[in-house]
């Protein structure tokens, strides 16, 4: 990175363009809302911290709201609305809001992932407990199918069209269509601990990151393996940009980008984009209709990067501690980040703030 680069981080644009409060307990995931009118964060106490975007820069006015008791390792946007789903240590499902928290289900294991898909008249829902993923109707509480693994579920992501959903476990990933009634999945095989897992945009390539440091992938049109590795430290994030031309990872003291067109990632080196030396990457988050990405690093620093001209714009400066969430809305107006210590940050990035 560049020297002017280096020292721009000790200024961020959440400083006029957001705002930021500290809360008690580790920040184990944020996301906006289906309608984009809300965000939220959810912390190891059990709480969910829920802002309105019209109350971005007003930290005061962000609702707390005792979600679970224990910590919420899952968050999502509901399927509609204004509202979030939650899954917890406390085995429970729950939709939640400023103002009521309603239980969905209850299951025999921690739900450690939820995911949603909604499009037309289909609204779906995914929680995985354990081995298993329950497909659940957009009301949450009306269960469709149970999805069975070899091995505890380490991630689970729905592809564009909200077709198929893929999930990382042991020794690989399973690839299931939602709406298939025979119930077999398409077995990707890899050797080794899977502990997280994305879909390639155009439905191109399936990835998860390993324990072992490193990413592997597979080509969905015939099963080819792909593996990319060289990082230092395990990629605890990884997102593919809006075109799918690249993915974005966390892992080193860069944002490392590997090429999926012109034949990649296999035989490509990836591009590294500016970090902060010495201090990891550890959260990444791509914009949904620019040629932007969003990364958060060890020290509690957040970057925003042009990854066509590498310039880097920072968000927040770092207090020392890691950033631990990190997502972008989907219309692509609202940022917020969270770090272990309980620091929680929004930046208005519409270009009428």
């Amino acid at each position: 990175m560049s020297d002017q680069s280096a020292e721009s981080v000790f200024a961020g644009i959440v400083d006029h363009r957001g705002a930021e409060r500290t809360t008690d307990g580790h920040i184990t995931a944020c996301c906006a809302s289906r309608d984009n009118s809300a965000f939220a964060f959810a912390t190891a106490e059990g709480d969910l911290i829920i802002a309105d975007r019209a109350d971005l820069k007003s930290p005061d006015k962000w609702t707390v709201v005792e979600a679970h008791d224990g910590p919420i390792p899952a968050l999502a946007p509901d399927v509609a609305g204004n509202t979030f789903l939650t899954g917890g240590e406390d085995c429970k499902l729950a939709r939640v809001s400023t103002d009521s928290v309603e239980t969905l289900a209850k299951t025999r294991r921690w739900i450690e992932h939820v995911a949603t898909w909604a499009g037309g008249k289909t609204q779906i829902i995914a929680c995985a407990t354990g081995k298993d993923v329950q497909i659940r109707k957009g009301d949450g509480t009306t269960l469709l199918r149970t999805l069975e693994h070899p091995s505890t579920v380490s991630g689970i992501a729905f592809d564009a069209r909200g077709k198929r959903l893929a999930a990382s476990h042991y020794n690989g990933a399973s690839l299931w269509f939602v709406q298939s009634k025979d119930g077999k999945p398409r077995q990707l095989e890899w050797k080794g601990s899977h502990i997280g897992v994305a879909i390639h945009p155009g439905g191109e390539a399936l990835v998860t990151s390993m324990q072992e440091n490193e990413l592997h992938g597979w080509r969905l049109s015939d099963g080819h393996n792909m593996r990319m590795s060289g990082y230092p430290s395990k990629v605890a994030s990884l997102a593919f940009t809006r075109n799918g031309r690249w993915l974005a990872t966390s892992g080193a003291d860069c944002v490392v980008l590997w090429p999926f067109f012109g034949g990649g990632p296999m035989g490509k080196p990836p591009a590294e984009m500016p970090g902060i030396p010495g201090v990891l990457c550890t959260r990444v988050a791509t914009h949904p209709t620019q040629e932007l990405l969003v990364a958060g690093f060890a020290n509690g620093a957040v970057l925003m990067i042009d990854y066509n001209s590498q310039r880097v714009l920072p968000v927040c400066t770092g207090d020392g501690d890691a950033v631990t969430a990190l997502a972008i809305s989907s219309d692509g107006c609202t940022l917020g980040y969270g770090t272990e210590n309980g620091r929680i940050g929004l930046v208005n990035l519409s270009s009428d703030s």
